[in-house]
């Protein structure tokens, strides 16, 4: 099974993150991640920069937002919180992690140094999720690359929510940090996206100690809203005093990782480094390991399952894409009948075992059920990945499963349904052509 494992030893953010991935890319895969990188955005630009940490060599990702770069401030325990005023946020500091809960916060008033950074920097726009969700679904890539980080970036969002206290909706983004964001999101999601691993797994979290700088004052490390994301996570501090681990970065974790813990034993074939600009005693980085792990197309998956004789077929179907949404893996309806002859629906979520408790409460939520069963199941599965082929009606995704001698493909239906509209056509016609050329263009072998 081709299996990716991300050491944190020294936390993880997503720019890190991106760069570590970006090493396991082949040559071509590299160019190809890098110009689609280059045209996602408007004033976005993002570059590969060699770099060494503590004597080992690897890659770090800039990422600039018109010509300015996100950071976040490590301060020594005890530092008071009127000295915050003291230190304006500084553009051009080195970028070392990406910092969304610096800017994040409800759209408030109350808060005077907002607006004197806004006077020290220009007019500095905020956007809410829902601003972030159209940004997204805009993005040159492939659909599913799309959903992943519009899941990601939904984490982030109720993350900062629950730390603030606030809804969703109130949530607004500093224009940097979230394009920042946006950019380092989805640099992760298509990294991997063409890695194609089929088993994602990390080790526990090293999230630092000590305070960081926000827009809000002086928090602790881990900041409110990453030890929300890091629920059921393993994670631990330490002697480093910095903030290691970032919303960002404890997000993309949540989402991806399907558990937490040493590394599988599987023969290595490549390693990639992330580098980030702060200095600390010990090499900061987070390391992508890539290899075959000895349980070939076997993983453990959750099964959350509840009954429902009390829901609308439209109030069923909204719950569903809410679930889908929140990171499950599939969400499925079937009609069942209950005692005394009532009509209901079987609910059943398919979700990583580290998402379990999170998509129950969901349902929980989301659904008139009173109750949510939960079992860990084993499944088998074929080893996934990409390719792209060319059509008269454009670029369209094709999904390849191999594994067990078995190997089948067939077109990316959000690909294939975007290029039916663009054009004009019926859908059927697009997929027919796409299957075409993916037969006369031969499969690269992994």
């Amino acid at each position: 099974m081709k299996t990716l494992y991300l050491e944190c030893n020294m936390g993880a953010a997503g720019d890190m993150l991106t760069a570590a991935l970006y090493e396991l890319l082949d040559r071509q895969q590299k160019e190809d991640f890098l110009r689609t990188m280059n045209g996602l955005l408007p004033g976005v630009t993002v570059a590969a920069v060699p770099a060494v940490t503590c004597g080992i060599a690897g890659t770090r990702m800039e990422v600039t937002v018109h010509g300015q770069e996100e950071v976040s401030h490590d301060l020594p325990l005890g530092t008071a919180a009127s000295e915050v005023h003291e230190h304006p946020h500084d553009h051009e500091h080195p970028h070392d992690h990406e910092h969304p809960h610096d800017h994040e916060h409800p759209h408030n008033h109350e808060h005077p140094h907002d607006h004197e950074h806004s006077h020290e920097h220009g007019h500095h726009h905020h956007a809410a999720p829902a601003d972030i969700d159209r940004i997204l679904d805009h993005l040159p890539v492939p659909e599913a690359v799309r959903e992943n980080a519009k899941a990601v970036y939904r984490r982030i969002a109720d993350a900062e929510a629950a730390a603030h206290g606030v809804p969703v909706t109130e949530v607004h983004f500093h224009e940097v940090g979230a394009l920042d964001a946006v950019a380092d999101v989805t640099g992760v999601c298509l990294a991997l996206h063409l890695l194609g691993a089929e088993r994602i797994t990390a080790s526990p979290v090293h999230v630092g100690s000590g305070q960081v700088r926000c827009a809000h004052g002086i928090m602790p490390v881990p900041a409110p809203a990453t030890a929300y994301l890091l629920r059921g996570v393993p994670c631990y501090g330490g002697e480093i005093r910095g903030e290691l681990c970032t919303p960002t970065g404890a997000a993309l974790l949540a989402h991806f990782a399907a558990f937490f813990g040493p590394q599988p034993m599987m023969p290595l074939e490549a390693t990639g480094v992330g580098v980030g600009r702060k200095e600390f005693p010990a090499a900061n980085c987070v390391r992508a390991l890539l290899g075959e792990s000895g349980q070939a197309g076997r993983e453990e998956i959750t099964e959350l399952v509840c009954h429902i004789d009390d829901s609308t077929a439209e109030a069923l179907a909204y719950a569903c894409e809410t679930l889908m949404a929140q990171g499950a893996l599939d969400v499925t309806t079937a009609p069942i009948v209950m005692k005394k002859g009532r009509a209901a629906a079987a609910l059943t979520v398919l979700c990583r075992p580290a998402d379990e408790e999170r998509l129950a409460r969901a349902v929980l939520r989301e659904t008139s059920t009173l109750g949510v069963r939960a079992r860990r199941c084993a499944r088998y599965v074929l080893t996934p990945s990409y390719r792209t082929v060319e059509t008269a009606f454009g670029p369209i995704a094709i999904k390849r499963g191999e594994g067990f001698g078995i190997c089948k493909e067939k077109p990316e239906y959000g690909d294939a349904a975007a290029a039916a509209r663009r054009c004009g056509v019926p859908f059927q016609t697009v997929w027919e052509a796409a299957v075409k050329a993916a037969a006369e263009q031969e499969a690269p072998r992994g």
